[in-house]
């Protein structure tokens, strides 16, 4: 593989955490900068530690997660969703005003957004990819960095315009947040 190929990949399975990072800037506008950091930090960490698992793990489970990846996905980003969007009603009747992402629900974001990421760990160790350091672009550990690497950054992209759009949106934001949590996950039981 190239590092083009691998940023690629990257790219690609990030797309959930991107999209999870900005609905959830746009739902939880009164996020402390940290707890905001904390979204790419912990989809980076785990785009990058679940291709590793699947490569290890992923002969004696391969069918198992195959089969699994799109109703898990679905069951935590729906019950995740719905939360959003029940809060975020009440937000517009006037009640719950407090909107805060805590460190179950990211942890709960993050396996959500990267379960595929392990099925491409087990393509990686049927197609040679290794723990041989010789080239460096076939070796296990550094395409997962570089996979854990473009997560980050692309989520970290996301909060300034999941800011602008909460900004415009106000209340509502939560709302829409809570939709596309569901489209994503229905998105990933289907498709």
């Amino acid at each position: 593989m190239t590092i083009a190929e691998i940023l690629l990949i990257g790219a690609a399975l990030s797309m959930d955490a991107f999209s999870v990072s900005l609905s959830a800037d746009i739902a939880y506008s009164g996020l402390t900068r940290t707890r905001r950091l904390m979204m790419p930090v912990m989809f980076g960490i785990f785009q990058g530690f679940m291709p590793m698992a699947g490569y290890f793990l992923g002969y004696w489970f391969r069918n198992i997660i195959s089969r699994a990846q799109g109703p898990v996905s679905l069951v935590i980003l729906g019950f995740i969703g719905v939360n959003m969007i029940r809060d975020g009603i009440k937000a517009n009747d006037g009640g719950n005003e407090n909107k805060s992402l805590n460190a179950a629900a990211l942890t709960a974001l993050s396996i959500a957004t990267s379960i595929d990421a392990f099925a491409v760990g087990v393509s990686f160790a049927a197609s040679g990819v290794g723990i041989a350091l010789n080239p460096l672009t076939q070796n296990i550990f550094i395409v997962s960095a570089i996979i854990a690497a473009t997560t980050f950054l692309l989520c970290l992209a996301a909060l300034p315009l999941g800011r602008a759009v909460s900004d415009k949106l106000g209340d509502r934001a939560q709302i829409l947040g809570g939709v596309i949590l569901i489209i994503i996950g229905i998105k990933n039981m289907f498709f």
